[in-house]
């Protein structure tokens, strides 16, 4: 089976000339791609309208996990992603621009990433801990970023302070197997949120406000670029839990 990514007007316009004894000697090039994986469709279809009908990348975590074709780990993600921009309780109310829209700051689709590294690494691991998480995914992000907003409070709500941008939100995220190691090793509940609190607490003095400070530790790190630092911030908060 044949699928047009691309090109659907010129497919009409040749039924059309098909139907009605014309279409003898017309021609239409294409480029055939054979095998392509579900999430290979989307990409394309995301690259080729990208530039013409600027398609944000961000609709990728919906159009992949729930409208093309069904991939259970980005719906997940979508899900979680919302509950963090919509929950009343949540410390991201409002800051993640969803499909590429609102007055949020920091966009949907490298979040959705990160959460699809927190499932493959915690499949690979498996055990209670993996279990647990995948059990209630969303409170368990809830609770861990409650817990992130009463470790760091004046980064937390300060405007001189680049805590809640994708850059950090995905290190932290990108820390959560390493949140979750911990509370096995102490046989703490992943879903109890005091034992997170008490887990991701040593962050408050061995990391610290300033460390996010705009104009002061974060701008002298981010020289390495966006990608490193993502990494650099992860190593310390990962360092500082004794992972």
């Amino acid at each position: 089976m044949l699928r047009a990514l691309d090109g659907q007007h010129r497919l009409l316009a040749l039924h059309q000339l098909i139907v009605a004894g014309q279409a003898e000697d017309v021609q239409v090039p294409a480029v055939v791609f054979d095998r392509l994986s579900p999430d290979q469709v989307v990409e394309l279809f995301v690259t080729i309208n990208a530039k013409h009908t600027k398609l944000n990348p961000s609709h990728l975590i919906s159009l992949a996990g729930r409208r093309l074709y069904p991939d259970k780990e980005l719906a997940a993600s979508h899900d979680i992603i919302r509950a963090l921009n919509e929950h009343a309780d949540s410390p991201l109310k409002g800051d993640i621009k969803l499909f590429g829209v609102g007055r949020g700051r920091v966009a949907q689709a490298p979040l959705a990433e990160e959460l699809k590294g927190i499932f493959t690494a915690l499949d690979a691991l498996g055990g209670r801990q993996s279990d647990r998480f995948r059990e209630s995914e969303q409170r368990f992000i809830l609770n861990n970023f409650k817990k992130i907003e009463r470790v760091f409070p004046r980064a937390w709500v300060g405007r001189k302070y680049s805590i809640k941008t994708a850059l950090a939100l995905r290190a932290f995220l990108r820390v959560v197997p390493d949140v979750l190691k911990a509370l096995r090793d102490s046989h703490d509940d992943p879903l109890d949120a005091h034992a997170i609190g008490r887990t991701v607490q040593p962050w408050a003095t061995l990391v610290g406000d300033s460390r996010f400070e705009t104009e002061g530790e974060w701008r002298q790190k981010q020289a390495g670029g966006t990608r490193g630092t993502v990494e650099l911030l992860a190593r310390e908060l990962r360092g500082a839990l004794g992972t």
